[in-house]
């Protein structure tokens, strides 16, 4: 279940709720009450290895000239 990140304008406390997606942008209350809430924008961190382009053009030996 995604995590989603909302700021109390009342009393400036930031927290968390795990909820589905179809509820992200239902009101949420603070963990001291307060009402008065709004959703931020969550960054989203992508870790994982870059590849080395496929080569453009030419005989590659993909069959193409019928290096097999």
């Amino acid at each position: 279940m995604p995590r989603y990140e909302y700021a109390c304008r009342e009393c400036g406390t930031t927290f968390e709720l795990s909820r589905p997606m179809a509820e992200s942008d239902a009101p949420a209350s603070c963990p001291g009450g307060h009402g008065d809430t709004v959703k931020l924008l969550s960054r989203v961190a992508v870790a994982g290895v870059a590849q080395a382009p496929a080569p453009a053009g030419g005989c590659c030996g993909g069959g193409c000239c019928g290096g097999g």
